[in-house]
């Protein structure tokens, strides 16, 4: 690196700062916007920073392998998580 490229050189990159996507609380909350029946599985992947069809494609094997548990909660957080 040249003399005046270093002395332009802003540092940016030697100093470290962790990332912050947002500074306010997550709320676990279903979704108008990315839904398919009530918007829980698209309020759960936004919650958890995933995909919602990757979380869809999981209830479905669940619910289809003889899990039934899933689909009683999946009603369950229905009722029960407050709309966006």
């Amino acid at each position: 690196m040249s003399r005046r490229a270093a002395a332009t050189h802003d540092g940016a990159m030697s100093s470290y700062e962790p990332y912050h996507p947002s500074s306010a609380p997550r709320r676990l909350v279903r979704t108008r916007a990315d839904k398919m029946v009530g918007g829980v599985c698209g309020g759960f992947a936004a919650y958890l920073g995933i995909d919602s069809n990757l979380l869809r494609i999981l209830l479905v094997a669940a619910v289809v392998l003889g899990f039934g548990t899933p689909a009683i909660a999946y009603l369950v957080a229905w009722a029960l998580m407050p709309q966006a």
